[in-house]
């Protein structure tokens, strides 16, 4: 059986230092949102607001992911910590949920209301917002570039996330202008729902996805088609089966029994699993991967059964 490791990413100080970039830009949107609301009691800032400041609860737990993701395997953690990222990001989803939930009451009730929602100072909150959205561009900036260098996920994801956040931003600045330019101030409870709905189908969807990786769904599809294409083609491979796999954090596990010629020296059956092994890793990187060499028998076996479960 031959087990293999990716290598270590090329460097976690720069995965840390969009971490840290992440954390720091989070406090300050936040403490501009908090101005902005007092100066506007615009729900549309509101939501905004919630966004950020979970921004910075989402923030403060991937930099944590980040530096605790990157311990190496050890006798109580045989396959790493990769799945501290998949709790983060449920924890980070059920506070989006809780947070779209009081921002939409808070729109219908606004919306129900007899006594139309009086605004102030929209220009002043207009131009928060537009800085905002110019400083959470330098950080998707700098991200994009450690996520190139590294190829660190939880970073990528934290990228896709700010990148999200710019439709709240650019939400709240409608409604504000809406409500100076031409009195349309129930805009504001309007966009703030349209936005609490994004909110929710986004936490929806990355904590779906957590949940799945919690619970040892089956990894991708692409991931499964790449193992099988390489299978199927793969020099001195006569038959395969049990193609097992997960994905926890961003990791897969990908476990395969290859079928080989059992007259063959022992030396070539290991040559071609590992350099399977090698091909699944160049393709796959951040995996962990574990061949089983069986010898090939003429049965019922073809080289495309493959079994997608999970056995721990």
């Amino acid at each position: 059986m031959n087990a293999a490791h990716s290598s270590p990413k090329p460097d976690i100080r720069l995965a840390v230092s969009a971490g840290i970039g992440s954390l720091s830009v989070a406090v300050l949107l936040t403490g501009m949102k908090v101005w902005a609301l007092w100066q506007t009691g615009s729900l549309a800032v509101a939501t905004s607001l919630a966004d950020s400041a979970l921004d910075l609860l989402m923030s403060a737990a991937a930099l944590a992911a980040i530096i605790y993701a990157a311990k190496p395997e050890d006798d109580e953690h045989s396959f790493g910590h990769h799945a501290v990222e998949d709790l983060a990001v449920l924890a980070q989803s059920l506070l989006v949920l809780g947070s779209a939930g009081v921002i939409a009451w808070l729109s219908i009730g606004r919306l129900m209301s007899s006594t139309p929602p009086t605004l102030a100072n929209e220009t002043a909150g207009s131009a928060a917002m537009l800085l905002s959205m110019l400083i959470t561009f330098c950080l998707v900036a700098w991200q994009s570039h450690v996520v190139r260098k590294t190829g660190n996920q939880v970073v990528a994801a934290d990228r896709l996330h700010y990148l999200s956040d710019l439709l709240p931003s650019m939400g709240a600045i409608l409604a504000l202008q809406l409500s100076q330019r031409l009195g349309w101030t129930h805009a504001d409870a309007v966009i703030g729902l349209i936005a609490a709905a994004y909110m929710i189908r986004s936490a929806a969807q990355q904590g779906g996805s957590a949940w799945n990786a919690l619970m040892d769904h089956q990894a991708d599809p692409e991931v499964i088609a790449t193992v099988t294409r390489l299978a199927d083609s793969w020099p001195g491979v006569l038959g395969w089966h049990d193609l097992q796999t997960r994905r926890s954090g961003s990791r897969n596990f990908i476990h395969l029994h290859v079928e080989l010629d059992g007259t063959q020296p022992l030396k070539t059956a290991h040559d071609i699993g590992a350099g399977l092994r090698a091909a699944i890793l160049r393709e796959l990187p951040d995996s962990y991967v574990i061949i089983h060499k069986d010898v090939w028998q003429d049965h019922d076996h073809t080289s495309g059964e493959a079994r997608n479960s999970v056995d721990r």
